[in-house]
């Protein structure tokens, strides 16, 4: 499976010179955690709401500071072509927990650790969900105790 696959698309973006109060409501108003920092379609960075909390209102910053004074430059990413595994490895490698996606060093989306908890989710569903449909469609019967027969 590709990242393209599991991915958050499209990501929730801002320019550099959005203000700390604008991130903030953006990101409450989105429900992510983090915004990356984009001028046409090139990725320069990426803010999470730590980011905000610690470099931002912990350093004294005014809620009208740009965005680019408190972002994280230098940004681990990952393809959009590239397989789940290797956005895992990733993942252990570094230990981030958001990954923007590129295509062709275009920002496409972002794939974070929740992301891959709700695809392995899925697949747990998907495995379990006739094994589970097969015991709903037996018919309940006494508690089984030891020694009983395996037949009635």
């Amino acid at each position: 499976m590709k990242v393209s696959e599991v991915m958050t698309a499209p990501p929730v973006c801002v320019t550099p010179d959005a203000t700390l109060v604008e991130v903030a409501r953006l990101m409450a108003e989105s429900a992510v955690g983090s915004v990356l920092v984009v001028v046409d379609g090139a990725l320069h960075g990426i803010v999470t709401d730590r980011d905000l909390a610690v470099r931002g209102m912990g350093g004294g910053l005014d809620a009208g500071t740009r965005v680019d004074a408190v972002m994280s430059a230098r940004v681990v990413t990952v393809e959009a072509v590239e397989s789940l595994e290797a956005a895992h490895r990733t993942f252990r490698r570094t230990g981030v927990r958001r990954l923007p996606v590129l295509d062709a060093g275009r920002v496409v989306g972002v794939l974070t650790i929740d992301d891959l908890f709700l695809d392995l989710f899925r697949r747990f569903t998907d495995l379990l969900g006739p094994v589970a449909w097969s015991v709903l469609q037996e018919p309940p019967g006494p508690p089984r105790q030891a020694g009983d027969p395996d037949e009635p």
